[in-house]
């Protein structure tokens, strides 16, 4: 092995970039140096931080081009400024260390022990699985549900038109965050109802999605979880990135409730990133540690549902990163 071969690998190992962004995003360092310069010393004093420490992590925060240094100081460049919590692109929202995005990532630290036994390291971390630390935490649930309706903004008119939500005229969204997918399918399908589920602080959050969009007349919301029964009788269940947050013991019961909920003819699909498909590999590990789950491959969603009655009938990929699987009930011998 050559010496630019053990500098790539030593450089791709290290964790003195990543977790300098990360502080970086969690002092807001991004957003206080993008209309003024400023000194270690000044800002060291605002934060309540070691001068000389927070020196040091301007030092890489320069090297890196997050910031320049000025005659006054520093401040950040125009790529720095991607870090900003207002920029639009969810990158504050995954770094800062006091949301689920950030906190979740510090998991990774415990990686050895997921491999080793294959279940999910947050808990081994925070002494909690990461879903009842957003239920401990607000500020968390509410960081996490941020995230989600982010991360769905650029695939939002790929699901909706790469669909055809039309042959419905009831859609249950199962697990669906604030609202924003079910939003969109019923805007651009006036003769669908849709029903959405969620833990009861989201769904509130989703009844004000509906009502911004006046669609509250055709917008059912239901707090609750997916693992309890849901609303019966619905043409179609949607689950949209939520069993690959789950082990396959646990994403088993909430596709039997699907089923269970469905009546002979309705159709079960599941959107989500699929294993070689369209699933990124690093993330496969982000599903293992922080949750225990993973991007199921096509024959893995197969097995998984057959167990519970439903057979694999059709993958559509529309453009992005999600393939959207659509399930049906078997019939019965």
């Amino acid at each position: 092995m050559g010496r630019e071969d053990t500098t790539e690998i030593l450089r791709l190992a290290g964790l003195a970039t990543p977790m300098a962004l990360r502080v970086a995003v969690t002092l807001g360092l991004p957003d206080r140096l993008a209309d003024r310069s400023d000194t270690a010393d000044r800002l060291a004093a605002e934060l309540d931080v070691s001068p000389v420490a927070l020196d040091l992590l301007l030092g890489h925060l320069t090297t890196l081009g997050v910031v320049e240094r000025t005659p006054d100081g520093y401040r950040t460049t125009e790529y720095g400024a991607n870090l900003r919590a207002g920029a639009g692109n969810n990158l504050a929202t995954l770094l800062h260390l006091d949301t689920a995005g950030g906190r979740g990532e510090l998991a990774f630290v415990e990686l050895a022990h997921s491999i080793t036994t294959g279940r999910e390291a947050y808990s081994r971390r925070y002494g909690r699985d990461f879903w009842a630390d957003l239920a401990e935490h607000p500020h968390l649930r509410e960081s996490f549900d941020r995230q989600m309706t982010q991360r769905f903004r650029e695939q939002l008119p790929h699901l909706v038109a790469g669909f055809d939500w039309s042959r419905f005229t009831t859609l249950a969204d199962i697990g669906g965050g604030q609202g924003t997918l079910l939003a969109a399918i019923l805007a651009a399908h006036p003769g669908l109802r849709g029903h959405l589920v969620d833990l009861p602080p989201t769904a509130a959050d989703a009844e004000r999605t509906f009502a911004a969009h006046d669609l509250t007349e055709r917008a059912d919301v239901t707090g609750g979880s997916f693992f309890d029964p849901l609303p019966p009788g619905a043409d179609a269940y949607l689950l949209v990135d939520i069993l690959h947050d789950w082990n396959d013991e646990q994403a088993g019961r909430i596709l039997a409730r699907c089923a269970e909920a469905a009546h002979p003819q309705s159709r079960i699909l599941v959107v989500e990133a699929v294993g070689d498909l369209r699933a990124d590999t690093a993330m496969d590990l982000v599903m293992l540690v922080s949750y225990g789950g993973r991007e199921r491959r096509i024959d893995e969603f197969r097995t998984l549902a057959a167990a519970h009655g439903l057979i694999l009938e059709e993958v559509t990929t529309p453009p992005g990163e999600r393939c959207i699987l659509e399930f049906r009930l078997a019939q019965p011998s």
